[in-house]
């Protein structure tokens, strides 16, 4: 039987990559992106959708039909020390990164419940895990992501419906480069904070490809009970463990020097 794949933010890196993986698994795909365009030939329908506009997810959720699987990938990344993010920019990274993709969800879930089989992946972010100076606003969407997931899965798996998370390490995806920023000229933090975002952008540009990370997302739509978490990307192999037997004090100082911030 063809299942539906719903896959947001697929115009680019992680999103486009995960639809091209689950069209060649067999699956129909349907990508969205704030402005839409399919390629000629693509096996991946493009839809509109801004997570930012509520109108926006229910004409999407209204005319996708049954949907299969959902994979909440679309977002926004920012970083800014905590005292100096703008109130009206933190609405607008929940909103797009957070209760946009939990009320797409929502309008999806009950077709998945009643037909008895259905995948929800949220595409977190190490950082939920290991958090970051001046990425606090972004870690926080993150984990919150996580944190409705965990939740939803033992509401939803009598029904045959697995939610999960993965959480990508350093990614090449070109995410820097759109990656909003506040601080002031005068900022006690500027020097730390410009220490940061070059640490992160090279981190990033040496990142682990978007392909692997869509690997990793359609091994977890194919379990049959699939992780809570999937980690990829960043020695997740290797770190997750260590942050189980270590100290928090040494995990916190380990990823903050990784970051080139030494205090």
């Amino acid at each position: 039987m063809e299942r539906t794949a719903l896959v947001t933010g697929a115009s680019s890196g992680i999103g486009r990559a995960t639809a091209a993986a689950l069209a060649a698994k067999g699956y129909r795909v349907l990508g969205t992106s704030r402005k839409p365009e399919t390629r000629p030939g693509s096996p991946v329908e493009l839809l509109p959708l801004d997570l930012g506009d509520d109108a926006s997810i229910e004409a999407l959720a209204a005319r996708v039909g049954p949907v299969d699987v959902l994979v909440n990938n679309a977002g926004e990344s920012q970083s800014g020390p905590f005292e100096e993010l703008p109130a009206d920019a933190l609405r607008r990274l929940f909103q797009v990164n957070v209760l946009g993709a939990v009320r797409l969800t929502q309008l999806l879930l009950p077709g998945m419940r009643e037909r008895g089989w259905g995948r929800v992946v949220m595409v977190g972010s190490m950082l939920a895990s290991f958090p970051l100076a001046y990425r606090s606003s972004y870690v926080a969407t993150k984990a919150a992501l996580k944190g409705f997931s965990d939740g939803a899965r033992h509401e939803y798996s009598p029904f045959g419906v697995w939610f999960t998370t993965v959480e990508p390490g350093s990614i090449n995806t070109g995410i820097s480069e759109r990656r909003t920023k506040y601080t002031s000229q005068s900022s006690p933090h500027r020097a730390d904070f410009e220490r940061m975002l070059s640490a992160l952008d090279r981190n990033e540009a040496a990142g682990t490809p978007a392909d692997r990370v869509a690997a990793t997302i359609v091994k977890a739509i194919g379990a049959a009970r699939p992780k809570a978490l999937y980690a990829v990307g960043s020695n997740a192999s290797l770190v997750f463990p260590l942050r189980r037997l270590l100290p928090g004090t040494l995990v916190e100082k380990a990823t903050h020097r990784r970051h080139d911030l030494r205090r």
